[in-house]
């Protein structure tokens, strides 16, 4: 019974490539809770118009997806070869080009 909890959670014993403590856990919900106020004030109370409110609105977004990584997804405690940054780095790609396409895509088909 003792060797189960060295090899819970795919083999990482003790603090040694494990997962977040409850402080890191509450630090990042805690985090997301202001990121995620922000804008839906900025939104609702009309405090930013225009470009600001954008870019107030995007660079909470960004922040949030840095939260979600660091806290949540773990991304840097991993050890050895960075195998999901890699495919985060891959997937944020696919994203961006399938975004970038279909705005494009839009853009020329409203000219005719």
């Amino acid at each position: 019974m003792a060797q189960h909890g060295n090899h819970a959670h795919g083999g990482h014993g003790g603090s040694e490539g494990g997962h977040g403590s409850l402080k890191e856990y509450v630090i990042g919900f805690a985090i997301s809770i202001i990121l995620t106020i922000i804008p839906i004030l900025v939104a609702m109370k009309g405090w930013l118009e225009g470009t600001s409110a954008v870019v107030v609105l995007i660079g909470a977004a960004v922040l949030q997806f840095a939260v979600q990584l660091l806290f949540f997804m773990h991304l840097r405690e991993e050890k050895g070869p960075r195998y999901n940054l890699m495919t985060l780095i891959l997937g944020i790609v696919i994203a961006v080009t399938i975004v970038a396409g279909s705005i494009w895509i839009m853009a020329h088909n409203a000219m005719y």
